[in-house]
């Protein structure tokens, strides 16, 4: 089959690559009918490069219909339309049952000493080949994979799998209370679901990012933007957006692919083309992060307020203002996304008549899997517009 796959850093290319097959009794495999780029595979081109491994398969967003399954599978069927939430996790243990699938006991990577197993993500994350390809191996099929209906259009399920589960996650995190107003730091794909899921509920919200054409994409949904034109101005907009006060919450919807911060740009350049080994030791210690989105959401948010940061950071020793945050007592919450605790709240959403958080009008940029590469660079360059990317093998 023809796959999306990591060869150096910023190297990717769409390989020929053997098809899967069930190998546990508890597998499925997957016909992928469409996936797409997430924000957090760009930080597979530089700066988890070192714990990546050539022709290792990318993706973690995906959705088809079952082709096969093990001995062992009972709630799935071939032939069911499925999407693949990108945490993979057993759905039994006490941390699957308190909704914390991204720490499940089962599936946990205790040799590297991170949470659970995710698709298309790197060596710390188990090294399972992803959905960006023609097939997927879905490993513990009736615990993650959801069955949904055959009358919608594919991309009124796809972003379930990861998008709009992290950007509610965000906004629960957020812990937002009638009349609140939430800011959301960087209005990509998860940032732009963000608002809308906050402004469905009810919230003000204001979305902060230096590009045009994502600021208007927010418009369109009630959000009241703002351009990052520097740290400074950026919090004094939000300020000025709130008598003084600055919003009650802020969600970081950026990460480490912040504006602003050349060093730590360099830095991961640097990183990235380091040998191996010494690049992965460097990864796991030093501070390799662009912090300007996180300084800025510490900074514009009010005193006594909330932090949710649900953007990817990779720096296993970044500098934190913690004398601010002491000092504004902050309320902050991080963490990977729990798809699978969401999904009742959102495939109601997604299947609505009237689409409220706009599945359908989400996707910018649609091609074929073989033109996956270009779309990389499009995505990362934010380039025409480019938010949100589905490939279609």
């Amino acid at each position: 089959m023809r796959a999306v796959t990591w060869h150096a850093a910023r190297d990717i290319r769409v390989d020929e690559v053997d098809d899967p097959r069930i190998v546990d009794p508890t597998d499925a495999v997957v016909r992928v009918t469409s996936t797409a780029i997430c924000g957090s595979d760009l930080h597979l081109l530089d700066v988890f490069g070192p714990v990546m491994h050539r022709g290792d398969i990318l993706g973690h967003e995906a959705m088809g219909v079952v082709e096969a399954v093990g001995s062992d599978v009972e709630r799935v069927a071939v032939g069911d339309r499925v999407i693949v939430p990108f945490v993979i996790s057993c759905g039994a243990c006490s941390m699957c049952r308190r909704g914390l699938n991204t720490q499940c006991e089962t599936t946990r990577n205790v040799d590297q000493g991170t949470g659970a197993k995710l698709y298309g993500y790197t060596e710390l994350y188990g090294r399972v080949m992803g959905g960006q390809a023609e097939a997927l191996r879905v490993l513990l099929a009736d615990a993650n994979l959801r069955v949904v209906g055959r009358d919608l259009p594919d991309e009124r399920y796809l972003f379930l799998t990861d998008v709009a589960p992290t950007a509610w996650q965000a906004v629960e995190y957020a812990g937002l209370e009638s009349g609140d107003t939430v800011a959301v730091v960087g209005l990509g794909p998860v940032g732009q679901m963000a608002a809308r899921i906050a402004r469905h509920r009810g919230h003000r919200v204001l979305g902060v990012d230096p590009v045009e054409e994502r600021r208007l994409m927010a418009e369109r949904y009630g959000v009241e933007t703002l351009d990052y034109a520097g740290h400074e101005e950026a919090v004094d907009g939000l300020l000025s957006a709130t008598v003084g006060a600055g919003p009650d919450a802020v969600i970081d919807a950026v990460g480490t692919e912040a504006h602003g911060s050349p060093g730590a740009a360099l830095l991961q350049n640097v990183v990235g083309s380091l040998p191996k080994g010494l690049a992965k030791g460097m990864l796991m210690k030093a501070g390799v992060d662009r912090l300007s989105a996180l300084n800025l959401s510490i900074d514009g948010v009010r005193r006594g307020g909330r932090l949710s940061v649900v953007g990817v950071y990779g720096g296993n020793a970044d500098p934190m203002p913690m004398m601010t945050i002491f000092d504004k007592q902050l309320t902050v919450r991080f963490g990977q996304a729990n798809v699978q605790r969401w999904l009742d709240d959102l495939v109601p959403l997604a299947e609505a008549d009237d689409d409220p958080l706009g599945f359908a009008d989400f996707a910018t940029h649609r091609a074929p899997l073989t033109e996956a590469a270009a779309m990389y660079d499009l995505f990362k360059e934010k380039r025409e517009g480019c938010v949100k990317v589905v490939l279609k093998p």
